[in-house]
C-alpha cells in the first residue's frame, strides 16, 4: 500500500474524522500539523493547497474528507 500523509490543524474537525476514519480502516499515516510544523504548513502551501485536511496516497491528493475516495484509493 502507497504511504499516506495527512494534513492537518489542531482545530479542524474534518482532520479528525479523516484521522478517526482511517484508524478506523488500520491504516497507518503520518500527521503534519500546520499550525504546529512550519515545515508541514510550507509544504502544504508549496503543494497550492491553504485548508486542511489534505490526504496524500502515493501520487494522489484528496482535498477534504472525502470517505468514498479514500476508500476507492485504499483498496
Amino acid at each position: 500500500m502507497s504511504k499516506v500523509k495527512v494534513y492537518t490543524s489542531s482545530t479542524c474537525p474534518y482532520c479528525t474524522m479523516a484521522k478517526d476514519y482511517l484508524k478506523e480502516k488500520d491504516v497507518e499515516f503520518e500527521e503534519k500539523n500546520v499550525q504546529s510544523d512550519k515545515e508541514a504548513r510550507d509544504e502544504l502551501m508549496a503543494m497550492g493547497y491553504t485548508g486542511v485536511p489534505v490526504i496524500c496516497i502515493g501520487d494522489e491528493e484528496i482535498v477534504g474528507f472525502d470517505k468514498n475516495r479514500l476508500d476507492e484509493l485504499l483498496k
